[in-house]
């Protein structure tokens, strides 16, 4: 069979999740930091053979779905069925018009997967016309009778667990869907299932152990964990800013219009507190300062709204595979008061940073009227932030 060129990825992602217990549909609760469903979808989104991406979720979750891949490029989200069966048909008559070639179809739950493991499934596609990832069974598995009795021991050789995404010419399985809607079929629980059934011959390409489904609040613990040791290069920086008054209304201190008789003088809106915590999270990722990433020289960041830089600081955290843990800030000023402000600045900072509030602390001192800041010309903030990153390959040792 020729090499195939345009594959498209459909990300079921309507299901209600409920073995994982309260607290909404597992796609949308975080791991690691990040969405279920982000992490799932992103890999697809990102990988240099996929021309399109269709999500499949269910019409009540739009706004939580669209709030949770936001800085992802999809096709309008497909309205999923009653079961996982008429999810994926929903999705693949979704991209019908775009006559994919392949399509690999992948389940939200899976947010591990990796870039190379999509890579195997398109060549697994575009050689066989239908083929699904699979791992060795370890473990001894026992066929059981209706009273729980065994009734037979599989010979474990031969037994695979199979995963997704799993990868098909996209004529063949979209008219193996319409088939087996006509007949009336909804019981597939996976469309490898589904192929056979329509008389396809389905293979089999390596698997990834990582690429694990999240499906009880023990998987979500014990992946939780996996992702904290694997993020064992735990950094601090530090960041400190100082702007003068100038004339105006309110100052901008930490992502708040705070009112005031004076206003800052700076290049951009002069937040002392949001640019120390830029400074401190670049400083963590030994990444220069904000001033090389936002010179002040340049006029688009004239009067800019800081809350963009503390943004972009952030994003650099995750391009690197790394979390933020914590973030701390303290502003030193005879005035204005902060106190009134604080949880309003703390929650700010937890919103642009995508931290729980928890995990954001705001601070006020004075300088007991000594300096520039003790004579109410202006205010200073100093910072740290600690973040966790995956050990590189430049990484593993406390020394080059």
């Amino acid at each position: 069979m020729p090499k195939l060129e345009r594959t498209a990825a459909i990300l079921v992602a309507a299901g209600r999740g409920l073995r994982a217990g309260s607290g909404g549909p597992k796609q949308y609760r975080s791991i690691g930091g990040q969405t279920v469903i982000f992490r799932a979808m992103e890999p697809f989104c990102r990988h240099p053979q996929i021309f399109a991406v269709q999500p499949v979720v269910n019409p009540d979750d739009t706004s939580v779905f669209n709030e949770a891949v936001s800085e992802l490029r999809h096709e309008p989200p497909a309205n999923g069925g009653a079961t996982r069966q008429a999810s994926v048909h929903a999705g693949l008559e979704a991209l019908a018009s775009q006559r994919p070639d392949v399509v690999l179809i992948h389940d939200a739950a899976r947010p591990f997967v990796s870039a190379l493991l999509i890579s195997r499934a398109i060549e697994a596609a575009g050689r066989t016309g239908a083929a699904v990832p699979a791992i060795p069974v370890t473990d001894t598995i026992k066929l059981i009778d209706a009273s729980g009795n065994v009734e037979a021991t599989p010979e474990r050789a031969r037994l695979r667990i199979a995963q997704t995404p799993q990868a098909f010419r996209f004529d063949v399985i979209l008219e193996a869907h319409r088939r087996a809607a006509r007949n009336g079929r909804s019981d597939f629980t996976d469309d490898a299932a589904l192929a056979e059934w329509a008389g396809l011959t389905v293979a089999t390409f390596d698997g990834d152990p990582a690429n694990m489904k999240l499906t009880t609040l023990e998987d979500f613990a014990r992946e939780e964990a996996r992702l904290g040791a694997m993020l064992g290069d735990i950094r601090t920086g530090s960041g400190y800013d100082v702007h003068a008054f100038g004339d105006g209304d309110h100052l901008m201190i930490c992502g708040i219009r705070v009112p005031h008789s004076r206003g800052f003088l700076a290049h951009s809106d002069g937040d002392v507190g949001l640019h120390a915590l830029v400074d401190a999270i670049l400083g963590a990722l030994a990444d220069g300062d904000i001033g090389s990433h936002f010179p002040p020289s340049d006029p688009k960041w004239k009067g800019a709204s800081s809350d963009q830089f503390l943004r972009y600081a952030v994003d650099r955290v995750t391009a690197r595979g790394g979390r933020i843990a914590h973030l701390d800030v303290t502003l030193i000023c005879e005035c204005p008061k902060v106190g009134p402000y604080r949880d309003a600045m703390r929650a700010r900072i937890a919103e642009i940073s995508g931290l729980a509030l928890s995990r954001v602390a705001v601070k006020a001192t004075t300088s007991e009227r000594l300096g520039f800041t003790g004579r109410e010309e202006g205010i200073a903030a100093v910072a740290s932030a600690t973040i966790r990153l995956p050990w590189g390959d430049g990484d593993r040792g406390w020394s080059d």
